[in-house]
């Protein structure tokens, strides 16, 4: 059962396979959310200071039934917050907030703040900055596992050389239509775990004939075929949904995808029409490049 299956991480943390996205899911709900998903399985639970929902996920994650111990929850720094004091302070913030004593995982949410995603200036210095902060929290045991997220290549290049300790984690936006193989590459050679997220391409998938084509021919969803191929990629998988009945679909990952196939996924065009999510990062109103 995929749900039960880990991966380790540099380190020795157990890294959940597949876990629950809370993006979009109002802070009023994200409890509920993360209730039911725990009850289905779920034990990796993704929110972040930008979703808004911090709260919420704590408080599912406080009354879930289940030991804290028995989860792994994680956040992102904002992807704002460029200093060693914005980011050591925000980590305070989302802790008191979500009403724990530890994250088991922390990372920051993109290289450059979501109004200059992509653009020229890089903020190699100031995401090691950053970098420390985490550093430092983890050792004092506020958060035990550290990483990154929508990191390129030169990102990295930069931060690594600067670390006491490694990124554990990349968090991408990795899908059928979206595969960076040379950056998943790059993260396998440097022992960083890739964490796909949106891997069905925030609903667009469901719309492309060749994925359904596929997805009929195993005896399974378009949703499903999405995320097993991000899996067979080496990569956690984290949908995002609020309903149970798609949560347990997701779920549902007794097929393999053959080496055939995975060929003719991973080499589709490029997808770049996300539909109402046209707009990424969304923070920012940027079109995706």
């Amino acid at each position: 059962m995929i749900l039960k299956e880990t991966y380790t991480l540099a380190g020795g943390a157990k890294l959940p396979k597949l876990g629950l996205g809370t993006w979009f899911i109002d802070d009023g709900k994200a409890a509920e959310a993360v209730r039911a998903a725990v009850e289905l399985g779920y034990r990796f639970l993704d929110t972040a200071q930008a979703y808004g929902n911090e709260r919420g996920v704590g408080e599912g994650v406080r009354t879930c039934g289940l030991p804290r111990e028995e989860l792994f929850v994680a956040s992102k720094v904002a992807a704002e917050h460029k200093s060693y004091d914005a980011a050591a302070k925000s980590i305070d913030e989302t802790l008191e907030k979500m009403g724990l004593s530890y994250l088991d995982q922390m990372i920051i949410h993109s290289p450059q703040p979501w109004a200059e995603f992509r653009a020229e200036k890089r903020y190699f210095e100031e995401n090691r900055e950053v970098w420390r902060a985490l550093e430092d929290a983890q050792a004092a045991g506020k958060v035990r596992v550290i990483g990154v997220s929508n990191f390129l290549q030169d990102d990295l290049e930069s931060l690594l050389p600067a670390c006491r300790v490694r990124p554990m984690v990349n968090q991408i936006l990795l899908h059928i239509g979206r595969t960076d193989r040379a950056l998943l590459d790059f993260c396998e050679a440097q022992e960083i775990r890739v964490e796909a997220y949106s891997p069905i391409a925030h609903g667009e998938a469901l719309k492309n004939p060749v994925i359904s084509k596929m997805a009929e021919k195993y005896g399974v969803t378009a949703p499903q075929l999405c995320i097993r191929y991000v899996l067979q990629l080496g990569a956690a998988a984290l949908p995002k949904t609020a309903d149970p009945d798609h949560m347990r679909g997701n779920a549902d990952m007794d097929f393999t995808i053959s080496d055939a196939d995975m060929q003719t996924l991973s080499s589709m065009e490029r997808m770049r029409d996300y539909g109402e999510f046209n707009i990424f990062p969304v923070f920012s109103g940027k079109p995706l490049a």
